[in-house]
């Protein structure tokens, strides 16, 4: 990881949306949805540079602000600019990944706990792709394959300990979507696991799903039910991918760069909840604990 750089992973043709400072937040959100895309890079014409990063989080953090009720209309929501925003969100483009190498952002992406960095040539200084933990998964996955596999690989979850089995945040199916929103704003996860009454996991609420009140425009009403919110799902949805705490790490990230999916939910033989396990921590256990760094608790 150390001796391949961040272009390396770059694919030879990939999507890139870049929107101008000047675009109204609400269309901003609907090109997201239209282009299929989770974030996109800020352009601020007057000063010439790249100022940032729009994500889903920036959206989900805008509704969490500003929702009242029902009754009340978003209006900053449909009117405002991009630039307008700015006190309000911290587009984060502190983060630049130049040509460093991969490990550098793998760090960079557990440590700072985002998702996402962007790939900027060094020379022209624009953004080339925006670097995710599902691709560097997936290229570590090949990568690994022309490799005699570590050991631990063949280790299960519950051995090596990796996820989260305690304070682990989730939801119900009748949570309204303002209190998921909130739980997404204050917990900083990606996916809240709605379980039911018996403690049985039934599907899962991401925070890609939030995006879907941008594209059926009911962000007006925030007070539905997770269950009735997921009803507008746009993509096909093939349940909730699970594992268990006896799986080995090599089954686990087979599964989680095939079902190209950002976590696992762990679970008993009931299939009730015991934990989450996402690409931060199959990357942390794969590329920085070997080299003796915990960045998720540094």
């Amino acid at each position: 990881m150390k001796s391949h750089c961040c272009y390396d992973i770059v694919p030879t043709s990939s999507k890139l949306v870049v929107f101008d400072t000047g675009l109204q937040v609400k269309k901003a959100f609907f090109a997201l949805v239209a282009n299929g895309v989770r974030a996109a890079p800020l352009w601020d014409s007057e000063r010439q540079c790249f100022v940032g990063m729009l994500t889903i989080t920036d959206f989900i953090i805008i509704l969490h602000r500003y929702y009242k009720s029902p009754l009340v209309q978003i209006y900053e929501l449909e009117d405002h600019k991009l630039e307008t925003w700015r006190g309000i969100i911290v587009f984060s483009f502190a983060l630049y990944v130049c040509l460093c190498s991969i490990f550098d952002a793998v760090y960079s992406l557990i440590k700072n706990k985002i998702h996402r960095l962007p790939v900027i040539d060094p020379v022209t200084g624009n953004p080339l792709y925006i670097l995710t933990h599902k691709r560097i998964l997936k290229f570590l996955q090949l990568f690994v394959r022309e490799m005699p596999k570590p050991a631990f690989m063949k280790q299960t979850l519950g051995e090596l300990g990796i996820g989260t089995y305690k304070n682990i945040a989730f939801i119900h199916p009748d949570t309204p979507i303002i209190k998921a929103l909130q739980i997404f704003v204050e917990r900083r996860v990606s996916a809240l696991p709605v379980v039911d009454v018996s403690g049985k996991v039934v599907d899962i609420y991401s925070k890609f799903d939030v995006i879907n009140l941008a594209a059926e425009k009911t962000y007006n009403n925030l007070d539905i039910t997770v269950t009735q919110a997921l009803r507008h799902r746009c993509q096909y949805f093939e349940g909730v991918m699970q594992c268990h705490k006896l799986d080995t790490l090599e089954t686990i990230v087979d599964k989680i760069v095939k079902a190209e999916v950002h976590r696992l939910v762990v679970v008993d033989e009931r299939s009730a909840i015991e934990g989450i396990i996402s690409l931060s921590d199959i990357l942390q256990a794969l590329v920085l604990s070997p080299a003796g760094i915990d960045a998720q608790h540094s």
